[in-house]
């Protein structure tokens, strides 16, 4: 959620930024409706103040003056009957409107309309030249029996997956790797539900937009939803919170399994663990002090983190500068990084580094105390520190030998009882 005084003060700017992040909204449209709600708002004030008043002066009077005010209460109440009804419409369509408004994103971000206008910014590792016949990942993982897809669809239906023996253990691996790291950086680990009220949904902007691509349970439980990402229940864990000062930034790390529809992904990854339903994530999550300085900081700690953890796996990647309309509605500044994919050709998002600024903290109504007592709206950023079994397609491709059998990096042996390669099975 957007600041009204500062739209107020920069339609403009808020228009634009509509239009670089291709969301369809009218500001001034919007501003039509807040001058009209307010003034609705100032009207009933004004006339309850009034019929306040009057029932002040009531018990005082007798005879005709006394019947004549009785007459002017009934009048004003009826007034404030319908006042009220007028007032909840233009209130609910105002608070609908505000949900809608995108935020504005930082100078630096590159202008473009998808992924495609992205912009490089460095790469790490170098990309393979084998001198045998590259396996894709699905391949490899019926030859080493590591995954069943077609199990999986069997049991689940389209995008669904087996990880089985090494498969399972490999991602085990994965994910404890990542977890040791942010504990031993100072992150507090969180195991979060992984069932979320709408509030949650909303207050970290998935919804309204987002419906087609979450679960929700059904009329038992209807204001609920599966998570698609820790993101939502770990920042919202501080909703409706006054922090202080002294305990910022707060750094989380959310794990958790993760539920996506892929609404609207229909004849697109369909084949192999690149886009499927049922995955597992490392998440962080970073609240911080309402400072642009502070947030950078916190924004290249999480970036860091994540290259950190693809140099310990040993995959070569890139990091790109994502464009305007490749963002969320409410991220002001956002890095993807990409793991070379052999099978693909091509590099593959594996992460998405954020800052919302005060964006999810507005509706979330997450705050903290500056050091003149003030009440301020935190700022939040988060990134993905791993997710599989995406990330297993770069690890068993770029670590594949021309025997068939898969090389496990070093890093993630000792959470394979020091196993160091994967072979098939006799």
């Amino acid at each position: 959620m957007i600041d009204l005084h500062d739209l107020r003060e920069r339609p403009e700017e808020y228009q634009r930024a509509c239009e670089i992040k291709g969301v369809k909204f009218v500001v001034a449209d919007f501003l039509k409706l807040d001058a009209e709600y307010r003034k609705a708002r100032s009207d009933f004030e004004t006339m309850r103040a009034s019929q306040n008043a009057v029932s002040k002066e009531i018990p005082k009077l007798a005879g005709a003056e006394k019947e004549a005010k009785l007459a002017e209460m009934k009048g004003l109440a009826e007034k404030l009957k319908e006042a009220t009804m007028a007032l909840k419409d233009l209130e609910d369509s105002w608070t609908k409107q505000q949900l809608l408004i995108p935020s504005i994103p930082l100078p630096q971000v590159p202008v473009g309309k998808d992924d495609s206008q992205n912009i490089f910014h460095h790469a790490w590792g170098e990309v393979p030249a084998p001198s045998f016949e590259v396996r894709d990942h699905i391949r490899l993982g019926k030859e080493l029996d590591l995954f069943d897809i077609e199990r999986g669809v069997k049991i689940a239906g389209t995008r669904s997956y087996f990880l089985k023996g090494d498969g399972m253990r490999l991602q085990h691996a994965v994910m404890s790797l990542a977890l040791d790291l942010l504990h031993k950086s100072g992150y507090t680990l969180m195991d979060p539900p992984h069932i979320v009220n709408w509030n949650a949904m909303m207050g970290t902007s998935y919804f309204p937009g987002g419906e087609e691509m979450a679960y929700h349970l059904d009329q038992r439980d209807e204001g609920y939803y599966l998570i698609g990402t820790s993101e939502v229940p770990v920042a919202s864990f501080h909703a409706d919170e006054i922090l202080t000062l002294e305990e910022l930034p707060k750094r989380y790390a959310g794990y958790s399994p993760c539920y996506r529809r892929e609404a609207g992904a229909y004849g697109k990854d369909t084949a192999g663990l690149y886009r499927v339903h049922q995955f597992y994530k490392v998440e962080q999550v970073v609240l911080c002090r309402a400072d642009t300085d502070e947030s950078m900081k916190m924004h290249m700690e999480l970036l860091g983190n994540a290259e950190k953890l693809m140099q310990l796996m040993e995959l070569p990647y890139r990091v790109v500068d994502v464009c305007t309309g490749d963002m969320g509605q409410g991220q002001v500044y956002k890095h993807d990084i990409e793991a070379w994919m052999p099978s693909r050709k091509a590099y593959g998002e594996t992460h998405s580094c954020s800052s919302f600024y005060d964006f999810q903290a507005r509706r979330l109504n997450t705050r903290y105390k500056d050091s003149s007592g003030k009440n301020v709206f935190c700022y939040t950023l988060n990134n993905t520190l791993i997710a599989s079994p995406r990330i297993l397609i770069p690890l068993l491709e770029n670590h594949q030998n021309a025997d068939g059998t898969v090389t496990i990096p070093k890093a993630l042996r000792p959470y394979m009882g020091g196993q160091e390669v994967i072979a098939p099975k006799r």
